[in-house]
């Protein structure tokens, strides 16, 4: 029973499956901060881009 104790004590696996957790959560968090400031931009510029080619076909004969 004690070596299963200081086993346990000594085993690290999960500290690092935590650290790996923690990472992953935050790249996902910047990914979606990323995303959003991006969508943003994106969404101006299609509907630019969609006047553009209205304001073409109204004056082409």
């Amino acid at each position: 029973m004690m070596n299963f104790i200081k086993n346990f004590r000594n085993d690290e696996d999960g500290a690092v499956t935590v650290d790996w957790v923690v990472l992953t959560a935050a790249v996902v968090g910047l990914a979606v901060v990323a995303f959003g400031a991006i969508k943003e931009k994106a969404d101006l510029l299609t509907t630019q881009i969609a006047e553009d080619i209205e304001s073409q076909e109204r004056t082409d004969p």
